[in-house]
């Protein structure tokens, strides 16, 4: 599979280097240009391009980039497509968003609502990068961690489910997209290792309000 990928920090990379490591093909960009990655080709393995050149190379995108960033995606190459959304939503760097701050949407229907052509899914958001370079297991391992995804299309979700199992982490579906607020920022399962039974409990349990997320933030 070709992944595109649009950010090339710590998400982008780490997701880059499992991806190229389990057979895919991968270009990376970012909002400065190829020739600010000249030296990841030599060192990851990765293509390098702009973010219109990786989202028309992947046959599934992945957005890695702050969210004050979305408004600039190259969305005319990204329709269509399934997308990877691994965006969080930091106020102390992104800004304030109305729409957010008041739970009125959340951050991939947020994000979907800049690419309406796109078939979003929510994944690889939970989880430091640091732990998913190093925490993955052999399927069927007892203490291997789950990650958690939601989207509305179940092709999108296969492919992510794929790349868990790929890169050592089991799957858990959180529902449709309006559901990735259970694992947002500040959520009780947003960076925090849990197997797959734990996970699902915490996903279920989980209750979205504004007095818990400030008392977490």
């Amino acid at each position: 599979m070709k992944i595109g990928i649009i950010g090339a920090g710590f998400v982008g990379r780490a997701m880059a280097k499992l991806a190229i490591k389990a057979g895919h093909q991968v270009m990376l960009s970012n909002s400065r240009g190829p020739q600010t990655l000249f030296s990841l080709k030599p060192m990851i393995g990765s293509e390098i391009g702009t973010a219109a050149e990786a989202a028309a190379f992947g046959d599934i995108v992945m957005i890695a980039v702050p969210l004050t960033a979305i408004g600039q995606l190259p969305v005319v190459e990204i329709a269509g497509k399934p997308v990877i959304d691994a965006v969080n939503y930091y106020p102390e760097r992104d800004g304030q968003v109305a729409e957010l701050d008041s739970l009125s949407t959340t951050t991939s229907e947020y994000l979907a609502g800049f690419l309406p052509q796109s078939k979003v899914t929510k994944a690889f958001n939970a989880i430091p990068m640091t732990d998913l370079e190093s925490e993955g297991l052999p399927a069927g391992n007892p203490q291997r961690r789950a990650l958690p995804l939601s989207g509305d299309d179940t092709q999108t979700k296969k492919a992510v489910i794929a790349l868990y199992d790929a890169f050592g982490f089991d799957a858990v579906d959180a529902g449709a997209l309006s559901e990735g607020w259970r694992f947002e920022r500040g959520m009780p399962t947003y960076c925090v290792r849990m197997t797959e039974s734990k996970l699902r409990a915490a996903l279920e349990g989980a209750v979205r309000s504004q007095e818990f997320l400030r008392s977490k933030n």
